[in-house]
């Protein structure tokens, strides 16, 4: 169930309510009960999806339980077996479409006709971050990083818990289900703290989110329609659009999960503000970046290699990302433009930036957001030809300007680049906006805006189809 949805916040007072008039020394209850209510969640959007939500579940418990063995060959054996069976909901569902068209296509360009056939059903929501989640713990015992889990209470929950099954943060084993064997009693700090949360994510999703989205979605089908500047505005809008609404989603997740007591990981931290594509990583979608690092980059070889391996090693891991995201080839160009980029970056040193010319920083984060705003194109574009087309209506066509109805929407994006640009640059600074009455009218505006500003339909996170 959407978090923006009016019925998740008609009935998330009760949930809330309830889970705190448990008993704190009712700890099993408790944990049922927020096992009971994320499934229920997640079964809102179709009860079948809960199936395969349980069978990687299991599937992941089940291998942990049986890889401490003393064999290596046999452990190398078992990890393959269940790493495999636990991505296997994933491959089908995600990629056999792909793989199937793809490879038929191959097929008859050298005349040879074979069919496969075709599956009609929806991919599982959140399938590639609770997926993650699960194999990167059943790696994580592998690699003897920690134990393997002894209660299937806490590891369903682990799996399943509703804040986050649909779009994340993916969370590690080590972080989270430490918490869910000692929950916390309720604090009032962190409670408020987690209402802030809900209502940035909330402002950034409605507001900011949804707002750019309704020009995107004019712009991007129509592009032939319009100039090559509307069609740069419209792309810099969608970079904006993506931005708000996945990091309005992380925000309301890691807020609703602080009303209840946990503490995820902050997926966000100001990534159009980025020197580099590399920079742009350890702040964008922190937790793909980190599961990216600790299962696909480092036992690769890492940057502990020769030189060009390491580069492959960088390749291969954004080649995976642009997998994960998509089974679509503009989604592996995505992946494989953020690799050779970053590849460059490290060729050329130019990943680091420790100086404090101000005007130097500034030209890097512009040249970053250039090269990250491009590579959105083929992201937010079904096919490459489209996204190729789209690039070159922006430098072939310059008919007619965009007017200044266009550029109004801009003005919504003031509030979100202020607190970004005064978190990272002068946090110590502008002291006053910290006081209480500040810090209130603040919130009351943002309340305001999202009730006069906000497009409140409900409109599904974009990360959801991940």
């Amino acid at each position: 169930m959407p978090f923006n949805s009016f019925n998740f916040w008609l009935i998330f007072p009760f949930i809330f309510s309830l889970y705190w008039l448990i008993p704190s020394k009712n700890v099993d209850i408790k944990k049922w009960y927020l096992i009971v209510v994320s499934y229920l969640l997640y079964m809102n959007w179709k009860p079948v999806f809960a199936v395969v939500l349980l069978f990687v579940t299991f599937v992941t418990f089940l291998g942990a339980k049986v890889l401490p063995v003393d064999d290596k060959k046999r452990k190398r054996v078992l990890i393959w077996i269940f790493g495999l069976l636990s991505l296997l909901p994933l491959l089908v569902f995600k990629y056999y479409h792909f793989i199937n068209d793809n490879m038929v296509a191959g097929l008859e360009r050298i005349g040879m006709h074979f069919v496969m056939p075709g599956l009609n059903w929806a991919i599982p929501v959140g399938i590639s971050f609770f997926t993650f989640q699960a194999v990167g713990y059943l790696f994580d015992v592998y690699y003897k990083r920690i134990e393997a889990e002894k209660s299937f209470t806490d590891y369903i929950l682990f799996v399943s818990f509703f804040p986050q099954v649909a779009s994340g943060p993916i969370s590690k084993a080590s972080e989270l289900l430490p918490q869910i064997k000692n929950p916390k009693p309720f604090n009032y700090e962190q409670g408020v703290a987690g209402l802030k949360l809900l209502l940035w994510g909330m402002f950034l999703k409605t507001v900011i989110a949804d707002r750019m989205g309704m020009y995107v979605d004019s712009i991007y089908p129509n592009y032939i329609h319009y100039s090559g500047k509307i069609c740069l505005l419209g792309s810099f809008f969608y970079s904006m659009q993506i931005y708000a609404d996945f990091a309005g989603y992380s925000f309301m997740a890691m807020g609703i999960a602080k009303t209840l007591g946990y503490d995820l990981v902050n997926n966000f931290k100001r990534p159009y503000l980025s020197i580099s594509v590399t920079d742009f990583w350890r702040r964008w979608h922190i937790s793909l970046s980190r599961w990216l690092k600790d299962y696909v980059y480092i036992p690769m070889g890492g940057s502990r290699c020769s030189k060009i391996r390491n580069y492959w090693n960088i390749f291969v891991t954004f080649l995976v990302s642009g997998v994960w995201h998509g089974a679509n080839w503009s989604f592996i160009v995505w992946g494989i433009i953020h690799g050779l980029v970053q590849i460059i970056e490290k060729v050329l040193h130019l990943q680091r930036y420790d100086g404090k010319n101000l005007a130097v920083r500034s030209v890097k984060i512009l040249g970053t957001f250039v090269i990250v705003n491009f590579a959105w194109i083929f992201f937010r574009m079904p096919t490459l030809g489209e996204a190729c087309d789209f690039i070159a209506r922006i430098f072939t066509h310059f008919g007619e300007t965009c007017s200044l109805a266009d550029y109004k929407l801009a003005i919504l994006l003031a509030i979100p680049l202020f607190k970004d640009v005064r978190d990272e640059f002068f946090c110590q600074s502008l002291s006053f906006l910290n006081g209480r009455v500040a810090k209130m009218l603040i919130y009351v505006f943002l309340f305001v805006c999202i009730l006069l500003l906000g497009v409140l339909s409900s409109g599904q996170f974009i990360y959801v189809n991940f």
